[in-house]
């Protein structure tokens, strides 16, 4: 007890000028300097030849020649630290146990074999680490809410910056990759053979080759000045395929043989082909892989970055889900065998014969998965257990109670007598918080959830969770450090991140494979080339997942994604648009109007309060809804209708439920002669508004099937008969994905190279347009 209290006294002995020197230098100075636990855990995590750090041996051996006072000094303490270090494990002082625990966060002293023993441990990360998923550990600037780190108020301010570079080695230490990926079971003591056949299996990988290829600085500049060739190609059910290449040495996607289904790693070969057995729970049969889920494993195993804007929750969703979650793993599995394999030769050689390897990042996160809801979390690690969940031996997970509280929904949360659309249930199913973020281990056997970032394999996040985190420009307290060296970016359900805010999206994108602020403990002797020299954006694999087709999530692969490998992309037209399912018997009168670019917002309002708004301001055309897509649109049009004196209703999603009802009465009962709805309120409500009998989208709608769901409200509660009613839509030559949406690819080329800027259909009818 003696020992521990002298070392934490020393900690608290720095002066103001010892502070100064630490804050500049990043270290103590010589004669002050107490980073005996930083040797202690440098020797835990065996790192070899560290650069920055070096166990106590090393120091021992220097002194056996003629050793200086000052290396005298530093054995002593170095001894002396050792000493306390036993003195630690083996003592139970709860005082001390706050201190060095309070900055230790989510780390676990074994594993939680059941519930009951996850509940202690949850009670416990619930005190250390705050909101817990969102625990990066931090050396420096670490929120004290966010950061998986608690301080202690009575300490100074001196104390602080020692104790938080110490926890980050203690927590790297603790989930380093030999103790997490632990070798196979009746094997004692990591054996040289098993390691060096799955390094001889990785060799022909794709995945070996794609992080050992070495970009000259030609080629990177040739990537970063956006020097591109587009082919195209067709696949038998992705469609057509629109290829992006940037370097001739990597060529285009052939036709579907051509590219053959990735090598699995040996953990995931009993389940990656029974993958869809999640959705079909009591048994029997487990259907095969399906045609879809072949041709994305296939694009995926090139490591080209692929967007595929068809991904109906409905459908195609869990399919895709489950396909991306086994490349996932597969990645991450592989990444970390490579590691384990080398640290297991050169353990074997020993120092006289140490081999350079490069296999490892500047920081441990290598996989980053964005979802919308924390449902979509749920599921996701759902498919991971799943994968790795072997038959008669039940998955060990840590905090497994604590994320299904967490993350799965209660019954009583939605009500049993709510009538949606079928897309619309598949959507917001489960638990729709949109602010959190939790890291993932991988290991072998095992799965931790809730581990600090910079202990992680795999983060999975909202954009709001990780923009919280992330901060802004300027602010004291923020860490982006973990986005460093991811290697593969999921993007899934792209479409509702939009509908949520997009600018949290290319928030988090902006700050995607920076140079680290802090060193977190690496090794820079194992650290990849291309990691060093800044290049990691151009390995970095990204795969976005949509339900429809936008400007906005385009922009993601032409602006933010830089994969020398190149990208695909599905491009397929629709053939039929959602104007065939109107039932109503109603003129759709399209109006086209120039604009200078997709942003040009102007000439839209313009034309709006030129030629269309005059139209409806006669009492004879009450009853009309106004359909706006976009929320600046709608604060725009608000004003101009106040400014005019316009009687005039307005639903938002920020509305009250208050405001709603009483919009849709007076608007029902003509008391208001217009009203603004705006797409996100019915994205997220699918409320059926009554009384609607003249229809104006200001903007063709982003989802296709909301064009026929909208037209079809004016058959409930109309007045005035069916003659009566009349539908008005503006368009652009940038709506084009969104007008073939509507109207079907052929009718939409035809419209859009037209002379005439005005098109008439008729829905309700045999014969329609």
């Amino acid at each position: 007890m003696g020992k521990r209290r002298q070392k934490h006294q020393d900690l608290r002995a720095l002066t103001k000028k010892q502070k100064k020197h630490l804050k500049e230098f990043g270290e103590q100075h010589p004669f002050h300097d107490n980073v005996t636990e930083r040797h202690e855990k440098t020797h835990i995590m065996r790192l070899p030849n560290s650069p920055e750090h070096s166990g106590p041996d090393s120091d021992e051996d220097d002194g056996e020649g003629k050793p200086s006072a000052y290396e005298q000094l530093l054995s002593t303490m170095n001894h002396v630290a050792g000493q306390d270090s036993e003195d630690e494990e083996s003592e139970d002082d709860d005082e001390e146990e706050e201190l060095v625990n309070s900055n230790e966060g989510d780390v676990d002293q074994s594993r939680d074999d059941d519930d009951e023993d996850g509940d202690k441990d949850d009670d416990e990360d619930e005190e250390d680490d705050g909101e817990g998923d969102a625990a990066p550990a931090k050396s420096t600037d670490e929120e004290p809410e966010e950061g998986g780190m608690k301080r202690v108020e009575e300490k100074n301010d001196d104390e602080e910056e020692p104790q938080e570079e110490f926890t980050d080695q203690v927590q790297e230490a603790e989930f380093c990759l030999e103790t997490n990926l632990p070798v196979d079971e009746g094997q004692e003591e990591p054996q040289q053979e098993e390691p060096q056949r799955e390094e001889q299996h990785l060799t022909e990988d794709t995945f070996v080759k794609h992080v050992e290829t070495e970009l000259s600085d030609a080629e990177v500049k040739m990537i970063s000045e956006g020097s591109k060739t587009k082919t195209q190609v067709k696949w038998p059910r992705l469609g057509t395929l629109q290829c992006v290449n940037t370097l001739e040495r990597f060529p285009s996607v052939g036709v579907a043989p051509s590219l053959p289904l990735p090598s699995f790693h040996k953990v995931l070969e009993p389940n990656w082909r029974s993958l869809n057995r999640s959705s079909h729970p009591e048994g029997g049969d487990v259907p095969e892989l399906t045609d879809l889920q072949k041709e994305l494993l296939r694009l995926m195993g090139s490591y080209r970055d692929v967007y595929y804007p068809e991904c109906s929750p409905l459908k195609e969703g869990p399919e895709v889900r489950r396909a991306y979650c086994l490349h996932a793993l597969n990645h991450v599995l592989k990444a970390n065998s490579r590691v384990l394999a080398h640290n297991a030769q050169l353990k074997v050689k020993g120092a006289d014969e140490e081999e350079e390897f490069r296999d490892q990042g500047l920081t441990r996160p290598k996989v980053l998965i964005l979802v919308p809801f924390r449902d979509g979390a749920l599921r996701v690690v759902q498919t991971f257990i799943a994968l790795l969940e072997t038959e008669g031996k039940k998955m060990d997970v840590s905090h497994k109670k604590r994320f299904r509280d967490e993350y799965g929904e209660e019954p009583t949360d939605r009500p049993s007598n709510l009538h949606r659309p079928d897309d619309y249930l598949a959507v917001f199913s489960g638990n729709v918080d949109d602010h959190f973020r939790i890291g993932v281990s991988i290991l072998k056997r095992s799965m931790r959830l809730y581990s600090p970032f910079y202990s992680s394999d795999v983060i999975i996040a909202s954009p709001l969770g990780l923009r919280t985190l992330l901060g802004a420009e300027g602010e004291a307290q923020r860490d982006f450090d973990f986005l460093s060296s991811v290697e593969l970016l999921v993007v899934d359900q792209a479409d509702v991140i939009l509908m949520q805010n997009w600018e949290h999206m290319l928030h988090v994108l902006k700050h995607m494979n920076l140079q680290p602020l802090d060193s977190h403990g690496v090794d820079f002797s194992r650290v990849r080339l291309w990691n060093l020299n800044n290049w990691a954006s151009y390995y970095r694999q990204t795969l976005v997942f949509s339900a429809t087709q936008e400007p906005q999530i385009n922009n993601i692969l032409s602006k933010h994604c830089h994969n020398y490998r190149g990208q695909v992309a599905t491009k397929n037209l629709p053939k039929t648009g959602s104007i065939c399912q109107v039932m109503v018997q109603l003129p759709h009168v399209f109006h086209a109007f120039q604009a200078d670019s997709f942003m040009d917002q102007d000439a839209r309002f313009q034309f709006f309060v030129d030629k269309v708004l005059p139209q409806f301001r006669d009492s004879v055309m009450s009853h009309t809804l106004v359909y706006v897509p976009s929320y600046f649109d709608f604060v725009r049009l608000r004003s101009y209708l106040r400014k005019e004196d316009v009687s005039f209703a307005s639903v938002s999603e920020y509305s009250q439920r208050a405001e709603v009802s009483q919009a849709r009465h007076y608007f029902q009962r003509g008391e208001k002669q217009l009203m603004l709805f705006s797409e996100r309120f019915h994205f997220y409500k699918r409320y059926t508004i009554k009384g609607i009998q003249n229809l104006i989208f200001y903007a063709l709608p982003t989802y296709a099937h909301f064009y026929s769901e909208v037209c079809n409200m004016l058959q409930v509660g109309s007045l005035e008969g069916v003659a009566s009613l009349t539908c008005t839509v503006l368009y652009s030559r940038y709506d084009a994905h969104r007008l073939a949406g509507v109207v079907g690819g052929e009718r939409a080329a035809h419209m859009l190279r037209s002379k005439k800027s005005v098109h008439l259909f008729v829905t309700g009818e045999e014969n329609n347009g």
